[in-house]
């Protein structure tokens, strides 16, 4: 699972995270610190201003007489100090090293405390108090309670969220300029999936320097394999035009064989050259497609084909709609529709086609009545040149790519081809076509 994620997660996600966690390590090592630095600061503000209360207090308390100290101590009370007055002495206070040290800044700042018996203690709950004391010069006790509005941790969060907003915004742009950066390598993925299907897809240079080396090594192995596909096609095409020519030579001097059985073997085996011929110039055409896709009902194209089979004495039958347009390339569909109605007929000696649409999709099916083929053997037959002599017990005729030239113009048109056993025997070979978004629709 994790080494699924890490290959899903891909390279602007991965360059993401790497930033993500960076910024992130980087934001909280520095709120940290800062926390840290500025955690004296505050502790120093607080007794200042608890120091300067103090004395402030003590002075108007010791100065009224002794029934008038509540009333005054009540007016003295703020909404961060409590203070009240008594003439009874204070509970020793617990040892707190804590306070200690706060204690100590607060005699700094006001030295005429040192004397006054000054004690703290925390007082623990929801919202701590630090509580405290200092004796009057008659020896009665001015008691106070200093709140800390929501304690310390309110005050951090606060500015912790404060301080995201940049880094949110940091985050935002990292990841815009990195999506744009690797923009070009999306443009160079784009262009390996074209290659193969169709013309040369040149990837403008831009990025990086690597990038751009990396774009200009692929437009240059792109151009020298449509160089080589080319080559091996113009290749092909001048040898199937030279071959062609023999081959007529010697079909015209067929006909002045004298003996039927020998002109009949040496007719079929000049009709098998030629067909052998064929085969190679549509599996090796290279990838230009030279027939466009065009408005075809798809329906009369097949049954045109079950005809002409029929005239030739074929048990060929075909069910389907009358008419059922959409745009293919004609001519390698009725030549895919042929060689499956060839290949039903030589091992099953009839073939029905049927034809349905079916959702978006439109399905072309041929069975035939023969031996089927082992399942373990399926993908094994739509490879080139590949045979089943033993499995569909078939002769030595042709070169094996039927099949192929099938699967070839399927996987053109966007469609593929299945092939599978029947339960009540023989093989069923299907063509499935997807119908466009606007076919959909109608």
């Amino acid at each position: 699972m994790k080494r699924h994620f890490r290959g899903s997660l891909g390279l602007l996600g991965r360059l993401f995270a790497i930033l993500l966690v960076t910024v992130v390590l980087e934001f909280a090592v520095g709120t940290l610190i800062y926390e840290r630095t500025s955690q004296l600061s505050l502790q120093d503000d607080e007794a200042r201003r608890l120091a300067e209360h103090l004395v402030i207090a003590r002075k108007l308390l010791a100065e009224q007489p002794s029934v008038e100290r509540p009333s005054l101590s009540l007016q003295l009370t703020t909404d961060r100090y409590d203070v009240h007055w008594s003439p009874a002495a204070p509970p020793p206070p617990p040892l707190s090293p804590e306070l200690d040290r706060m204690r100590q800044q607060i005699v700094t700042w006001e030295p005429s405390l040192e004397k006054s018996g000054l004690w703290l203690r925390l007082t623990p709950g929801r919202h701590s108090e630090i509580n405290g004391g200092v004796r009057l010069h008659d020896g009665s006790w001015l008691y106070f309670g200093m709140h800390h509005s929501g304690g310390k941790w309110a005050f951090t969060i606060g500015r912790m969220g404060l301080a995201l907003i940049p880094v949110l915004a940091l985050l935002l742009a990292g990841l815009l300029l990195i999506r744009r950066t690797l923009a070009p390598l999306r443009d160079l993925t784009h262009a390996t999936h074209k290659i193969g299907h169709g013309s040369e897809v040149i990837v403008p240079e831009a990025g990086t320097s690597d990038v751009r080396n990396l774009i200009t090594a692929f437009n240059a192995m792109q151009a020298r394999i449509h160089r080589l596909i080319n080559e091996r096609t113009e290749t092909l095409a001048a040898v199937g035009h030279d071959l062609r020519t023999p081959l007529a030579r010697l079909q015209l001097r067929l006909e002045m064989v004298k003996d039927p059985e020998v002109q009949q073997a040496m007719g079929g085996d000049l009709e098998e050259m030629g067909e052998m011929l064929e085969s190679l110039l549509a599996f090796f055409g290279g990838e230009r497609d030279p027939e466009p896709p065009v408005r075809t009902d798809v329906a009369v194209s097949i049954a045109t084909v079950v005809d002409a089979f029929q005239d030739h004495g074929q048990d060929v039958s075909y069910e389907g709609p009358d008419h059922l347009e959409m745009e293919v390339r004609s001519l390698s569909l009725r030549r895919a529709v042929r060689n499956l109605i060839e290949n039903a007929l030589h091992y099953g000696e009839r073939a029905r086609v049927s034809l349905e649409r079916k959702g978006h999709e439109v399905l072309i099916r041929i069975d035939d009545d023969g031996p089927g083929i082992p399942r373990e053997r399926l993908a094994e037959v739509m490879r080139p040149f590949s045979r089943l002599d033993d499995a569909r017990q078939r002769n030595t005729r042709g070169l094996g790519l039927g099949l192929a030239i099938v699967q070839k113009a399927m996987q053109a048109e966007g469609g593929h081809l299945t092939l599978a056993n029947r339960p009540e025997g023989g093989l069923r070979a299907e063509i499935c076509l997807h119908l466009p978004r606007v076919a959909r629709r109608s």
